[in-house]
């Protein structure tokens, strides 16, 4: 039986909020090495794939759910080009045309990885994030259109 929605989370040192993601590219571009040892330059993740994927997670409804419970969130039009980028891609690709709401989520650091950091990076606590993803799910669930309002962020 497939699932009705599917929502990858990973965690984005550096963001400060929970970043909702808009769209997977099918490209990895590495600048570092991944953990297998490997540094793809402008390689394609699905061969004939599509140049991109939308997000069909209701993006704007949830930033707007989060922000209503006090929770620092937004939209984010890029997942970067490494292995976020790689998964939210590969899960949309497998979803297309499937009938299943999918997207993908970063979060920032815990603010016990920050506070060990010597750059004072932007954190946050757990429960605000597992309230971030809770209301992730619970909106999509109860969403079948998304907002129709203004909801870009610059990452």
């Amino acid at each position: 039986m497939a699932p009705d929605i599917v929502i990858a989370v990973a965690q984005a040192g550096g963001r400060p909020d929970i970043s909702v993601e808009r769209v997977a590219i099918n490209v990895d571009d590495a600048s570092i090495l991944d953990n297998a040892g490997l540094q793809p330059v402008d390689a394609a993740i699905v061969a004939d794939g599509p140049a991109a994927y939308f997000s069909t997670l209701p993006i704007k409804a949830i930033v707007r759910a989060c922000r209503e419970q006090g929770l620092v969130a937004g939209v984010s039009q890029t997942a970067g080009t490494f292995v976020c980028n790689h998964v939210f891609y590969g899960l949309m690709h497998h979803v297309a045309e499937r009938g299943i709401k999918a997207g993908f989520i970063h979060v920032p650091f815990l603010q016990e990885q920050a506070a060990a950091r010597p750059d004072n990076p932007p954190s946050m606590a757990l429960d605000d994030i597992i309230a971030g993803i809770r209301t992730a799910v619970e909106v999509t669930l109860a969403t079948d259109t998304d907002l129709a309002e203004a909801g870009g962020a610059t990452h």
